[in-house]
């Protein structure tokens, strides 16, 4: 039998979601979680991976078993694991959906602040530049979905099977003071530190340091940066895993990081 589990957690003192032999990561704190207590190995299937200090307000993981528990699992889990961990929904599924492969659309916001804030700095990255031009980089991020290949602006595209990826949804929000941005993206996938990637390269055209001409021929392929810096992880955020057979509103409400777009807080660029 295959249940869906339902999760968010903080990244911050993480090296990403899956198992690394040089730090701990989400995976191996859940399963060995889980191992406690059904009192057996277990085996689970995340929906993707998340960089080294990269958060999610909204992840999937898929685990089988032979037989269905008799307790209460969503309590006793969440109260074995730590606090950056939290169990939202476990939800039984029929046949075999896979929770990586089967994901039809992904969805990621980046916080930015612009002021030092004792409050934010796991939540949001800090970047104390002023006087960005908002507007170029909204018409940067408007180029998006019109391009398909990304393996320009992706760290690894040799390792990739493909680095095809089609974007949905791109833009920018600014709070009412417009000193803190959010960077909303969604596609049915991402290539390795696509996103933060994007980031670093849309914060350039906001300070001049290049143009939106130059930002699409890294899109057409016409041209390559000649560095790749990615942005700070603990800004990114996964929001939203959508499946063809469950579509959830992320749980959390109670991070700055996690206001919805609707809310008058954020306004769009």
């Amino acid at each position: 039998m295959r249940y869906f589990f339902h999760i968010g957690y903080s990244g911050t003192h993480y090296k990403g979601w899956q198992r690394h032999p040089y730090g701990v990561g989400v995976q191996q704190v859940i399963e060995a979680s889980l191992e406690k207590i059904l009192k057996q190995p277990v085996a689970i299937v995340g929906c993707g991976r998340t960089d080294a200090g990269v958060h999610a307000s909204q992840f999937f993981f898929h685990l089988d078993v032979a037989q269905p528990w008799e307790f209460d699992m969503l309590f006793r889990l969440n109260k074995v694991l730590p606090p950056d961990i939290a169990v939202f929904d476990i939800i039984p599924v029929e046949g075999l959906p896979h929770a990586r492969f089967d994901a039809s659309k992904r969805s990621y916001d980046y916080f930015i602040h612009t002021y030092k804030d004792p409050f934010l700095h796991e939540a949001s990255a800090l970047y104390q530049v002023r006087n960005l031009n908002l507007d170029a980089m909204q018409a940067a991020a408007a180029l998006l979905p019109l391009y398909t290949d990304y393996r320009n602006l992706c760290l690894t595209p040799a390792e990739q099977d493909s680095t095809i990826c089609h974007i949905t949804e791109a833009r920018w929000f600014s709070d009412q003071q417009g000193d803190r941005l959010r960077f909303q993206i969604t596609a049915n996938r991402f290539l390795s530190r696509m996103i933060r990637i994007l980031v670093g390269q849309l914060l350039k055209t906001g300070t001049g340091a290049l143009s939106l001409q130059e930002f699409e021929s890294y899109l057409s392929l016409e041209k390559a940066p000649k560095h790749l810096s990615p942005a700070y992880p603990q800004g990114l955020y996964l929001s939203k895993v959508t499946y063809p057979f469950l579509d959830m509103a992320p749980r959390p409400t109670f991070s700055p990081a996690f206001h919805q777009v609707a809310d008058a807080s954020w306004q769009t660029i």
